[in-house]
C-alpha cells in the first residue's frame, strides 16, 4: 500500500472517478457566449439578489459567494464585471447532457449533483489517465463545458484528486492518485486544511483542530476507532477512505432524497387569494411533473407562504400539511390539494413574498398498490404523463391545468431575471442562429 492510500501501480483494476464541471453556472453561460471567456462573471440568485456562482476572475477580484448584487452593481462597469441571472432551464439541460455523456465511459455511474458524477472505471494506471483525458475532450467537444477528473480507489480519494486536478493546471484537468508520486500526494495532504475535505465543514473543522487535526494528512493518520468514539461513524469512514478502504457504496438514488420542494421568492409581492391560487396551481403542477420524471409518488403535501421577515406590515406565515388519500404524482390531485390547503389562510392585502409546495413521503411509482376504486379517473387516463410529454416537447408554458394552463401574460409575481441569457437549448424561439457568408 502506498502513502497515498492506493495499491501499487501495475495491473488492470477498477477505480472511482469524480468528474466535476468547472464553475458550472459560469461555464454554461460561456459555452454560448465566448465573449465571457477570460473576464469576471457572476451568476445571481433568484430575483437577482446575490452572487451564487463566480468565475475565477471574479474570485480574484475578491467577490464572495452570497454578496448582494446591489453592492456590486455600481462598481461592476469599472471592474469589467458581467452579471447573469440564473438560467435554470439552460443549466438543467446541459447537466443532463453531460451526465448522459459521462455514463458512456463508465462501468457504473452515480450522479452526485447537478455538476458532479462518480464513475466506475477499469484499466491500468496509464489507461485510466487516458480515459480521464478522453472524458474531458468528449465533454468539451459535445457540450463546450470544461471538466476536471479525479481518480482514486475510494470516493473520498477521487474527490480529493479532483481538487488537485483543479488547482494544478500542469495536470491538464486529470489527476490519478495512483500515477502521482506518493510523496507529492502526502505533501499536498499536509498543506490542505481538513475543512478542504469532502464532508468536513467549518464547525467540524474547529472540533478537529482542538484535537490537533488541522490538515487532511492529520486526519488520514488519525485512529479510526478514536474518531468514531469522539465524532461519528461518518467521519470514521472518511478516515478509512483516505487510507484506501472503500466505505461509501454506489447510490443510484441518493439516500437523503426524502422530499421534493418547489419554492420561489416573488419579484412583486402577492397580495390576493386569487394570485395565491395561481401560484399554488403552477407550483403544484411543476412539482408533479418532477415526480413523473423521477418515477416517484408522494403521500404528503405541504403548502406554505410567507411575508418578508423585514416587512413592517403584518406578518403572516401560513403552512398547511395534508396527508393524501393515496401516494400519487397526479397533477390534478396535487393541484387541488395545494390550492385548497391555503384557501382559508391567505389574508387579502398582506404582501406575501414567498410560497412553496413540499412533497414528502416519497416512494417509487407503483411500489404501493392501490385498490382500483380509489384511483382518480384522470390517473387511469395517464393525464400526468400526457401533460409531461406535451411540456417536454413544446415547453413548460405550453400546457397546464386551470390558471396554470392559460396562455396569458407572464404573471407579475414570477421570479425576476433581468440579466438572463437565452434558453439556448430548450426554447425554439431562443435557439442560437448561425449565419454563413
Amino acid at each position: 500500500m502506498s502513502d497515498s492510500g492506493v495499491p501499487a501501480a501495475g495491473s488492470r483494476q477498477q477505480r472511482i472517478a469524480l468528474v466535476d464541471v468547472n464553475s458550472f453556472y459560469v461555464s454554461c453561460e460561456r459555452a454560448f457566449d465566448p465573449r465571457l471567456e477570460g473576464i469576471p462573471v457572476v451568476v445571481l440568485s433568484n430575483n437577482d439578489g446575490c452572487v451564487v456562482a463566480r468565475s475565477d476572475e471574479a474570485k480574484t477580484l475578491g467577490i464572495k459567494t452570497g454578496e448582494p448584487w446591489f453592492k456590486l452593481a455600481e462598481a461592476a462597469p469599472h471592474l469589467g464585471l458581467v452579471q447573469r441571472s440564473s438560467n435554470y432551464e439552460l443549466y438543467g439541460d446541459l447537466s443532463s447532457r453531460v451526465m448522459e455523456l459521462l455514463g458512456r465511459f463508465a462501468l457504473w455511474q452515480e450522479v452526485y449533483s447537478i455538476d458532479e458524477s462518480f464513475l466506475g472505471l477499469a484499466g491500468t494506471p496509464g489507461e485510466l489517465d487516458e480515459q480521464g483525458t478522453r472524458i474531458r475532450a468528449a465533454v468539451a467537444r459535445h457540450t463546450g463545458l470544461p471538466v476536471c477528473v479525479g481518480i482514486g480507489t475510494t470516493k473520498t480519494l477521487a474527490k480529493f484528486a479532483n481538487r488537485i486536478a483543479k488547482q494544478n493546471r500542469h495536470l491538464d484537468g486529470v489527476c490519478n492518485l495512483e500515477t502521482m508520486d506518493p510523496a507529492a500526494v502526502q505533501t499536498i495532504m499536509s498543506r490542505v486544511p481538513v475543512t478542504g475535505l469532502w464532508g468536513v465543514g467549518a464547525k467540524l473543522g474547529r472540533r478537529l483542530e482542538a484535537m490537533g487535526i488541522r490538515t487532511v494528512a492529520d486526519l488520514k493518520a488519525a485512529d479510526p476507532a478514536v474518531i468514531r468514539s469522539r465524532f461519528s461513524v461518518t467521519l470514521q469512514r472518511t478516515v478509512l477512505e483516505l487510507n484506501g478502504t472503500p466505505c461509501l457504496p454506489l447510490e443510484e438514488e441518493r439516500a437523503d432524497r426524502q422530499q421534493l420542494i418547489f419554492s420561489r421568492s416573488f419579484s412583486v409581492p402577492v397580495t390576493t387569494a386569487a394570485q395565491m391560487r395561481q401560484v399554488m396551481s403552477i407550483y403544484a403542477q411543476q412539482a408533479a411533473s418532477r415526480l413523473q420524471r423521477e418515477h416517484q409518488q408522494a403521500r404528503v403535501l405541504t403548502a406554505y407562504a410567507g411575508t418578508s421577515h423585514f416587512s413592517h406590515k403584518a406578518a403572516s406565515f401560513p403552512s398547511v400539511t395534508l396527508k393524501l388519500q393515496n401516494p400519487t404524482s397526479d397533477p390534478v390531485v396535487l393541484t387541488r390539494a395545494a390550492v385548497g390547503a391555503l384557501e382559508d389562510h391567505i389574508v387579502e392585502g398582506i404582501p406575501y413574498t414567498k410560497a412553496g409546495v413540499m412533497l414528502t413521503g416519497l416512494s417509487d411509482a407503483g411500489a404501493q398498490p392501490v385498490f382500483d376504486a380509489f384511483v382518480p379517473a384522470q390517473e387511469h387516463r395517464h393525464l400526468g404523463e400526457l401533460l409531461g410529454r406535451v411540456a417536454d416537447k413544446y415547453g413548460s408554458a405550453s400546457i397546464g391545468l386551470g390558471v396554470a394552463g392559460m396562455p396569458s401574460a407572464r404573471p407579475e409575481w414570477t421570479m425576476s431575471r433581468k440579466f438572463s441569457s437565452p434558453r439556448y437549448t430548450t426554447a425554439w424561439d431562443e435557439l442560437p442562429v448561425v449565419k454563413a457568408r
